[in-house]
């Protein structure tokens, strides 16, 4: 089933992970198994933020052993950094198996992030200027406290709580998705997509990698694929509408805007509230009014709907 939401504001910054995490618990019911954010702090063009893991959170039950072969993948890690003249401003063990580095590096972040994958056993989640991926099992307050979300400020985000149906639970098919290895695009999604394979195959063609076999990783690739070759976020959208078979409504975001995009048949369910200086986006309404619980009103966009929102 799964839940998603989104929100950004408009000219300012708020705590948009304390607001996603209430919005998130809202939509507790519909995914137990796991729970992920895209946040979006403010952008710093001379700094990139990356989030990795060097483990999966059920490899810490399976023996001592774990421990120092994580302990050895972060170094593998620093040594690249070391080796391509990647300064590391700031180093934080979120746990013991997720890291968040802020670096300075002049070049091809492609390339680094292509090598750091080469290591067995990690994955980088998220690498930008703004944006900061976080995904794990639990609900959204065993996520926000695991990395302190709630004192996240930013501009925007989009969340999702999953319910596992065609594919493991684990971190790695967790939600959202992010464009490896664009900057800042990520994606969320509920519903199936029926010419996968095919779409995947295609990308995989242009020389796309994806990390999961999870429908909804295509969305984040191919969006990327899109926006790398000159088109707006809107017209990617609209294009997808007829370019990807399925039922489905999902939500993405870039280092400065959010859309959300239905499909012809409008089945999976999106509700939409629209200020002067805050846009808020969920599966269901309750999860709006955990931010908003003043008299609102709200829509449910149409199918075939395609909006785009700028900070």
């Amino acid at each position: 089933m799964c839940g998603i939401a989104g929100l950004i504001h408009r000219g300012k910054v708020s705590g948009v992970g304390a607001e996603m995490t209430a919005m998130l618990m809202a939509l507790k019911h519909r995914g137990p198994d796991s729970t992920g954010y895209a946040i979006y702090g403010e952008p710093q063009a001379q700094d990139y933020i990356m989030r990795l893991k060097v483990a999966e959170r059920e490899d810490l039950h399976r023996g001592s052993r774990i421990f120092s072969i994580m302990q050895e993948r972060i170094r593998l890690v620093e040594e690249i950094f070391s080796d391509h003249a990647v300064v590391v401003r700031s180093r934080d063990r979120v746990t013991e198996y997720a890291l968040r580095y802020v670096l300075s590096l002049d070049g091809d972040t492609g390339h680094l992030a292509r090598m750091i994958e080469e290591i067995e056993g990690v994955e980088i989640l998220s690498l930008g200027n703004g944006l900061e991926l976080i995904k794990d099992l639990g609900d959204a307050e065993e996520v926000s406290a695991d990395y302190k979300l709630g004192e996240f400020s930013g501009t925007h985000a989009i969340g999702h709580t999953r319910m596992a149906t065609e594919s493991d639970v684990d971190i790695r098919s967790a939600h959202p998705y992010w464009a490896f290895p664009y900057n800042d695009v990520s994606v969320v999604h509920n519903g199936q997509i029926t010419n996968y394979w095919i779409m995947r195959r295609e990308m995989e063609r242009k020389g796309h990698r994806f990390v999961s076999n999870c429908d909804s990783e295509l969305l984040a690739v191919y969006t990327a694929d899109n926006l790398s070759s000159g088109e707006t976020l809107e017209e990617s959208l609209a294009k997808s509408i007829h370019e990807i078979d399925g039922v489905f409504t999902y939500l993405v975001a870039t280092r400065d805007e959010l859309g959300m995009a239905k499909d012809i048949m409008a089945a999976k369910p999106l509700v939409l509230y629209e200020g002067d200086d805050l846009i808020a986006l969920a599966s269901e309404e309750v999860a709006i009014r955990a931010i908003l619980p003043q008299e609102i009103d709200t829509y449910d966009p149409y199918d075939e709907e395609v909006r785009v929102w700028s900070t």
